[in-house]
């Protein structure tokens, strides 16, 4: 870690992120406070996170810009775009608003799926390989830790001065992310040339996902807890409302406390992982999850809080381990398109488990979903466990598959593999 701090650019990059992530945090909970405030309706919340994971389902196109323009040029100005949306904020008002609000969380949404992996493959462009397992666990670390301080300040900002004041702090945060990025020596190397007629294109990172096993079996099984998982997004403000008899503003406490949970996750994952290898160290990830999820069908605070930061963890190690995977397996000329077709298969699960989970909270026990979740990631972590080799595997053929000209700013030539920064908001949103 203190070699990668080392570096100008990845110091800049970090802080950039940090800076986005603190806004993203506090942002991405308020709507949902915001939604319920307006309504009283925890399926009017939940649809926020349904309306936020929607544009995921575009995410190979965006893969395709990815590799096809300048990365950082990208990524300025997918940040920058999002600021006027978010301003609109200032003028919801009341009930009839509404829709301003979803139409932000779709747009805040497709500006993530474009920046994950653009920012993705910029780090494959920027860093040696061997600096790469570093930075995915630094991203990692820096995301979790504003869950100790973003929510609370954005659910604290909410109510002492409305959504709107939370809209301004995460535009701030997105424009000084562009200067970070702005300040960067990176050279970019040239684009690849469009080497085939567009749908094949497009469709690459699919294709190359099923040639490769330990792909494609992360992926399913990330994909088959996912259709379950989104249930908790609307289940969440039952727990705090139902279950602890707390106001909807609790939930920062519980995102907080995750957050803690998932800090000391990211800090042990990266020798658990060369120990376990990845499928095994994704499987160890979905059963902490399981049982920390499974543990908020209690009424008690202590076994609650417990819990969900065990669910951290394992949130953490399922995320970092999902990034060494297709960074240890993916070339960089696909880097863009890999990262976001595996955020469509995952996407299109999670889209329509917060859909349905956003209507079944109305008509089952909220702890019923919880224990349908425990029991359905439980097990999928057991098979997929079974069925991975232990040991990490880094591809001999890696160095091969980056294109001449990529490389750290300074000229050194990265000794193989690319980082694929885990899809954090996209395997499991906030607020859970």
């Amino acid at each position: 870690m203190i070699e990668l701090l080392r570096q100008r650019d990845a110091r800049l990059l970090l802080t950039g992120e940090t800076l986005s992530l603190l806004g993203d945090r506090a942002m991405f909970l308020a709507l949902g406070i915001w939604v319920k405030s307006l309504t009283g309706s925890s399926a009017d919340a939940g649809l926020v996170f349904f309306a936020y994971a929607l544009p995921g389902l575009l995410a190979p196109a965006a893969g395709l810009v990815a590799d096809r323009v300048r990365r950082r040029t990208l990524l300025i100005a997918t940040e920058l775009a999002i600021v006027p949306p978010l301003l609109s904020l200032l003028f919801v008002h009341d009930r009839s608003q509404l829709w301003l609000i979803y139409v932000v969380a779709v747009l805040y949404g497709a500006s993530g799926t474009l920046s994950g992996s653009t920012r993705s493959a910029l780090l494959a462009e920027m860093l040696p390989s061997r600096l790469l397992p570093q930075a995915n666990a630094a991203l990692q670390t820096a995301s979790e830790g504003m869950r100790l301080v973003a929510p609370l300040a954005g659910a604290g900002l909410f109510a002492a001065f409305g959504g709107g004041a939370v809209a301004c702090l995460d535009a701030a945060s997105f424009v000084a992310s562009a200067i970070c990025l702005t300040a960067l020596h990176h050279r970019a190397p040239r684009p690849v040339p469009h080497e085939h007629h567009l749908l094949r294109q497009v469709t690459a990172g699919v294709g190359h996902i099923n040639r490769t096993p330990i792909l494609r079996r992360v992926i399913v099984a990330l994909g088959v807890s996912l259709l379950v998982v989104g249930f908790a997004e609307t289940a969440i403000f039952s727990v705090v409302g139902q279950g602890l008899h707390r106001d909807p503003s609790f939930l920062g406490v519980l995102v907080s406390v995750q957050g803690v949970g998932a800090i000391a996750g990211a800090l042990v994952a990266a020798p658990l992982l060369r120990r376990l290898g990845d499928g095994r160290f994704i499987a160890l990830g979905l059963a902490f999850f399981a049982v920390g999820d499974g543990s908020l069908v209690t009424s008690n605070m202590v076994v609650a809080l417990t819990g969900i930061a065990i669910a951290g963890a394992g949130l953490s190690w399922a995320l970092i381990g999902f990034g060494t995977t297709v960074q240890q397996q993916t070339p960089l000329h696909l880097q863009g398109r890999v990262y976001s077709a595996a955020e469509l298969v995952l996407s299109v699960p999670q889209t329509l488990s917060i859909g349905f989970g956003a209507l079944l909270v109305s008509v089952v026990d909220y702890r019923l979903l919880l224990a349908a979740i425990a029991a359905v990631v439980g097990g999928t972590g057991l098979v997929l466990a079974a069925r991975s080799p232990g040991g990490h595997y880094t591809p001999p053929d890696a160095e091969l598959a980056r294109p001449l000209g990529a490389g750290s700013g300074s000229g050194e030539r990265p000794a193989g593999g690319v980082l694929a920064d885990a899809p954090g908001e996209r395997l499991h949103p906030d607020p859970q």
